[in-house]
């Protein structure tokens, strides 16, 4: 099957609407902190269901009932030839044919027996119809900031890197057929998840998040480029990086904007996310007597960098000055465009190999009780 047979495209996605964003510049949008959350569209997915069928597991050895017909030839060539005649020359007496149809009948139970247990050692198993399933979906890459800056307090309840993984985990659960990969930086980039649909383990990495996993400091330009690399491996045709980060770019050998021009041409879009308070943030420096001690220090957020990324590669700037914000956008984000996707899906198989074992117990059963009482044995 063709991946690219039956996939439809859909249209780019919408501006803000009734206010949901307020516009700063080119390619930037500010949402103030009262917007509230609004859920993702898109359609549900289709499924082509498969028939149901029966297939074997190892079926080379249904070639062996072929052996059955010849064993019973020769058996009876063999009796013939210790009588002296043909087994066709034979009349019986009045009331014998009953009889000798009663002798052969344990050698027709145990042929029976051994094509069923033949049968149930093939592996006969219902079901494995392959179906194909259409669903909407997108290929994204989440890249955090795990900086020690994301430890101020500015962000209700506790500080920007517990409020941005909370968000991010939100994001995920709220999407149903993309793949999601996780990006960590600082004065570095790792990748924590690659791009996958098991959830639980994104979620999993996104709630391990800590700072000081990293080398400090802020390399956009590396994240960029990470993400990059991850997703121009992808088939899907939308691919999206979600950019978080509260600083300005100070380390890394790789430019910005020179990453985005190449993830631009891997047809990747970028949205970028200033996260911070305007002027001042609370930030921990340690331990004191009476708790932690904190240190009033100037958010810093180069703007202009993460609205020119965003603006190479198709995609938005957003600032979140609050918690609020914060969910609003990645809301915004959550009505990305979707495309349709194909996968081919197997069901579970129903082995089914007891019912041919259990016949073939029950005619050996049955061959003992005849071969013992009724039935007259021929040598």
């Amino acid at each position: 099957m063709s991946r690219g047979s039956g996939v439809a495209h859909g249209a780019r996605a919408a501006g803000p609407a009734g206010g949901s964003a307020a516009a700063v510049g080119p390619g930037r949008v500010r949402l103030g902190p009262r917007q509230r959350h609004r859920g993702a569209g898109g359609a549900g997915p289709g499924v082509g269901a498969g028939a149901h069928a029966v297939s074997f597991a190892r079926p080379l050895l249904l070639v062996t009932l072929a052996a059955l017909p010849l064993w019973w030839w020769l058996r009876a060539r063999r009796l013939a030839r210790l009588s002296g005649t043909s087994m066709s020359d034979v009349r019986p007496a009045a009331g014998a044919a009953e009889r000798l149809w009663i002798a052969r009948l344990p050698v027709t139970l145990r042929s029976a027996c051994i094509a069923a247990w033949i049968v149930a050692a093939a592996g006969p198993r219902v079901g494995g119809a392959r179906a194909e399933v259409r669903s909407e979906g997108i290929s994204i890459v989440l890249c955090v900031d795990v900086s020690s800056s994301m430890l101020s307090e500015d962000f209700a309840p506790s500080n920007r890197i517990d409020v941005a993984k909370q968000t991010a985990i939100d994001f995920v659960r709220a999407r149903s057929s993309d793949r999601i990969g996780l990006v960590a930086f600082a004065g570095q980039a790792l990748t924590q998840v690659p791009i996958t649909t098991d959830y639980p383990v994104l979620e999993q990495a996104l709630h391990g998040l800590r700072i000081g996993i990293l080398e400090d400091g802020t390399a956009i330009g590396t994240a960029i480029a990470t993400a990059a690399n991850r997703l121009r491996r992808t088939a899907g045709k939308t691919k999206v990086i979600i950019l978080l980060t509260d600083g300005v770019n100070n380390r890394g050998t790789v430019n910005p904007r020179t990453a985005a021009q190449a993830a631009a041409t891997f047809g990747i879009r970028i949205y970028t996310i200033g996260v911070g308070t305007q002027g001042e943030a609370p930030v921990p420096t340690g331990e004191g007597p009476e708790g932690l001690r904190y240190q009033s220090l100037p958010v810093e957020i180069d703007e202009r960098l993460l609205t020119d990324v965003a603006a190479m590669t198709g995609g938005r700037y957003f600032r979140a000055t609050d918690t609020e914000s914060l969910k609003s956008i990645f809301a915004e984000i959550n009505r990305l465009e979707k495309s349709t996707v194909q996968r081919v899906v197997y069901r579970r198989f129903d082995e089914a190999y007891r019912w041919p074992l259990a016949l073939g117990l029950l005619g050996l059963a049955l061959e003992i009780v005849l071969s013992a009482t009724f039935a007259v044995r021929v040598p």
